[in-house]
């Protein structure tokens, strides 16, 4: 399995920006690869500081879990969800903001993104993930 290079992470973190720059929106956004590894990660001038680690803590759930960080959201509050939570120390973020990365049916990575709306989030990241194509 190869993961994401970090010339196609920092691509899709420039194009994440692109987008949140048409909508008007300040944001951070960060790349890991499929063991959780931060590839690259960008904030925007006059980001709030919490979406730094809000964009690292959704991509690392998007790739542990292989899917979405919005489609865990339901299952953050079931006791064995909190318990992983404490078990890896708070290192990932069950909310929407994150997909994952895949390529050739394999997981290679997750881009997350923090600062605007949920939805705004999972936009950005949407096009960042869209130069792979």
């Amino acid at each position: 399995m190869t993961d994401i290079t970090l010339d196609e992470a920092k691509n899709i973190c420039n194009a994440a920006i692109g987008h949140a720059e048409r909508i008007g929106i300040k944001i951070a956004v960060s790349v890991v690869d499929s063991a959780t590894n931060l590839v690259s990660m960008q904030k925007m001038d006059g980001t709030m500081i919490l979406s730094i680690d809000g964009s690292r803590g959704k991509a690392v759930a998007s790739v542990i879990f292989g899917q979405p960080s919005g489609e865990l959201e339901d299952r953050s509050k079931r006791p064995t969800f909190r318990a992983l939570e404490i078990q890896w120390g708070g290192r990932f973020i069950m909310s929407q903001g994150a997909l994952p990365i895949i390529r050739d049916g394999e997981i290679i990575g997750a881009c997350g993104v923090g600062g605007g709306t949920p939805q705004e989030d999972e936009e950005c990241a949407a096009s960042g993930l869209a130069i792979l194509t």
